[in-house]
Order: C-alpha cells, then sequence, then structure tokens
C-alpha cells in the first residue's frame, strides 16, 4: 500500500519466480509493510500553531501509547510512529507535504491541517493517494459539500456548527445588526455565508460585510468604520482565528468600540486564544466550543495527561479531537485487520463512538461529517477564574443532531 519496496523484492516481482508473499496489497489482510504512519500537518510557526501545531503531535503520540497499552500483545502491530510537517498555511504547500507524507514517509492517514484552503489541498490529495484524511482545524464545510470525498472524514468542527451556535444565540440575544468582518480565503468566506445565514434566519441583518487581509495585525480601518456604518451594527461579528483574533481583539479594546455600543461576537475561539489576551479582554464573549477540557473530569482526566507531556499547557479542542482522531483510525485498523483504507473507511462510515472528546459521537456515513455534543460558551472574567487555563463558561451542551447542518446535495462520494 505504501512503503519502499526492498531490492530482493523487487527482483521477484521481476523474476516472478520467488514464490511467497510481500506485503498485503490493497484490499488484502495484514498491514502493508507490518507497520502504521500517521502524519500530523498543521502550522507549527505561525498564525495557527498555538491552537494546534507541535502539540497536536503530542496528542496524536498519546493515542498511538495508549492504544499499544489497551491492546499489547493484540495490537496489530507495535510499530507505530507518527511524522509531522509544517505547511506555513499556504494550499501549495500543504499539497506538496501532503503528497511527501503519503508517498515518500508512507503515511497512512494524515491529520489536522488548520487553514481551509490548505485543508481542500489536502483532501485532493487524499482522494488521489486513497489515503485517509481527517480534518481537525480547517472549518469550510466544503469538506463535506462539493469537495468531499471518500477518504476524507471531517472531524472536529466546521463554519455552519460555529454559526449555529453563537450567530443564532447572539442574535436571539438582541444582537440583530451586524457587521461582520473575515479573512479572505476559504474559511473567511464559508464563516462569512454560514453566519450570514444563521443572523438572517434568526431575525437579524448584516448591515456590512468586509474581507480582511490574511494573515493581518492591522485591523484599524475595519474597526474605525463599524460606528459609522447606517445602522449601526449592535456587534462586530469577527470571523478571525489564532493570532489575526488576537490582533483584532487588541485594537477593538483600544478603539474602545464596546463603549461605543458595538460589541463583540467572535466567530471562532480556542483556549489558547483567550490564555493570549487574558481573560478580562474577552470577559462575558458568547462562542461556540466543540470541546473545553475542564468540562467534567473525563476530560479532564485526559487533559492532566496532556499538559504532562505539553509543559503545563492545557489542550484546546483541536488537540483533543487529534488524539480522538488518531485513535478512532487505530480501533479501526484493528477491527478491520489491516490498513487498506477502503476497509478502514467501511470501519468507520456509521460508526457510533462515545469518547472523551466525541460525546453521542457518529461518522455519518453519506457524507463523512463525525458528529457530536458541541457548547455554547462565555469567556469568565479574571475574578471567577480560580484555577490557570478555566477561562470558560460552558452556558448549555448542543445535541449532536442540532450542532451540525444536514447532510449537503452537493457531497458525491
Amino acid at each position: 500500500m505504501k512503503k519502499a519496496i526492498s531490492i530482493g523484492a523487487a527482483l521477484c516481482v521481476t523474476l516472478a519466480g520467488c514464490g511467497g508473499g510481500g506485503p498485503q496489497k490493497s484490499g488484502g489482510g495484514g498491514l502493508t509493510g507490518d507497520k502504521i504512519v500517521l502524519g500530523v500537518l498543521n502550522d507549527q510557526s505561525a498564525t495557527y500553531a498555538q491552537l494546534s501545531g507541535k502539540n497536536s503531535v503530542v496528542a496524536v503520540q498519546m493515542a498511538i501509547d495508549d492504544f499499544k497499552a489497551k491492546y499489547g500483545d493484540k495490537a496489530i502491530t507495535k510499530d507505530i510512529t507518527v511524522v509531522s510537517a509544517d505547511h506555513q498555511n499556504k494550499p501549495d504547500i500543504a499539497n506538496t507535504r501532503a503528497s511527501e507524507m503519503y508517498d515518500r514517509q508512507g503515511v497512512d492517514a494524515i491529520l489536522d491541517v488548520p487553514t481551509s484552503s490548505a485543508a481542500l489541498k489536502v483532501a485532493d490529495v487524499a482522494k488521489q493517494a486513497k489515503k485517509l484524511y481527517f480534518n481537525i482545524s480547517g472549518a469550510t464545510t466544503d469538506l463535506t459539500g462539493k469537495s468531499c470525498n471518500k477518504y476524507t472524514f471531517h472531524y472536529a468542527y466546521d463554519t455552519a456548527m460555529l454559526a449555529n451556535g453563537t450567530g443564532t444565540a447572539a442574535t436571539q440575544a438582541g444582537a440583530k445588526n451586524w457587521y461582520i468582518v473575515y479573512p479572505d480565503y476559504a474559511f473567511g468566506q464559508d464563516m462569512q455565508k454560514s453566519f450570514t445565514a444563521a443572523v438572517q434566519k434568526g431575525g437579524g441583518t448584516v448591515v456590512a460585510s468586509d474581507p480582511t487581509p490574511f494573515p493581518n495585525d492591522n485591523f484599524s480601518t475595519f474597526l474605525l468604520k463599524a460606528p459609522t456604518l447606517n445602522p449601526k451594527p449592535d456587534v462586530l461579528g469577527t470571523m478571525q482565528a489564532g493570532a489575526d483574533l488576537v490582533n483584532l481583539v487588541k485594537q477593538y479594546n483600544e478603539f474602545k468600540l464596546k463603549d461605543k455600543g458595538v460589541g463583540l461576537a467572535v466567530g471562532l475561539m480556542f483556549l489558547t486564544d483567550i490564555h493570549s489576551l487574558t481573560p478580562d479582554a474577552l470577559a462575558g464573549t458568547t462562542f461556540t466550543d466543540a470541546w473545553y477540557w475542564n468540562f467534567d473530569e473525563r476530560n479532564r482526566a485526559w487533559a492532566d495527561k496532556f499538559s504532562a507531556k505539553a509543559g503545563g499547557q492545557r489542550p484546546t479542542f483541536a488537540h483533543a479531537a487529534n488524539y480522538s482522531a488518531a485513535m478512532q483510525y487505530l480501533e479501526a485498523v484493528q477491527a478491520a485487520g489491516t490498513d487498506d483504507a477502503d476497509a478502514v473507511v467501511k470501519q468507520l462510515e456509521g460508526k457510533k463512538v462515545d469518547d472523551f472528546f466525541l460525546r453521542n459521537g457518529e461518522f455519518r456515513a453519506a457524507d463523512h461529517r463525525v458528529l457530536h455534543d458541541a457548547y455554547l460558551a462565555k469567556v469568565k472574567p479574571s475574578a471567577d477564574v480560580k484555577e490557570p487555563w478555566d477561562y470558560e463558561q460552558i452556558l448549555k451542551t448542543i445535541p449532536a443532531q442540532d450542532a451540525f447542518r444536514a447532510p449537503s446535495a452537493d457531497c458525491k462520494l
């Protein structure tokens, strides 16, 4: 399926007279090369490095270690490794790195891939290579829409889930007029579309929406524009993420837009964003989270193990989802008795899961959207923070069947 063929094996193929079998081919039982390689492809140096980055490699290694401990000598193989690469949030680099992982490094499944434009490229490579891809950090709904494919599973969240939570809740709470600013690439464009639909469905109006450069460290043009719009927006809906979100919120506070009657709604926020800004910079901000480390004892137990390996940092939902996806992949290989991609996909499609990340989880067969409960959360003021990293108050659980959109007619697996 993937590993380099030795010179001896190549001679056997050429001479067709060696007898015996080499590694199992696609569709057969067992493992090609008798090992499994997982690949983490993400931003390890720039805008999205903190929310996922190198600590997602830590999370995937934790899954490998836990899988080996669970099955011991009954594991399909003890030779399971993880490799990683930095795609620098650039689609062309993501395309090249994904091809290298599958073709040269023998990777069975790629995980993570923030930046939706990069995620879409990797999905194309996975389709061509007929290898598994678990998208964790890219949010575009195209991955389960027009760009869906048999080998790609969209795992943690998407723009529709975020809009269903935050867009609906904020509009119902009184934010009827919105000014939306979004990063000008696939993720931001999809966020703008999803949030506009949610706001309008809730009886609100998008007064204006503007694309911003990506990445960007100066949002003054857009922030100064907000209070001059007619009608004046009740809320600035920011669709940025990672370091871009941190920069925008700092400038929002510097321009004192809240005092000018323009509130803040955050489309996507990670625990690391709150940590960088401090809770008081975002206190009271409502947002949708895919998972929270201190939600209950089950989550906290895993978070404690992660923190011990990650220098004390508490995990974001991206870290937890990378662990969960790696474990679910390994479990599917174990159940199938092979790393053949088609057999693994068959094991996953329709599978119902209840792990610490996937509450009421299901690998939806129709479009490979991985369903699970989501959470409407609010940032605590620092006075309510009782321990480091405990920045969120969970307002309500959004059931899995309500959190995500229905399968798209555009998806043809």
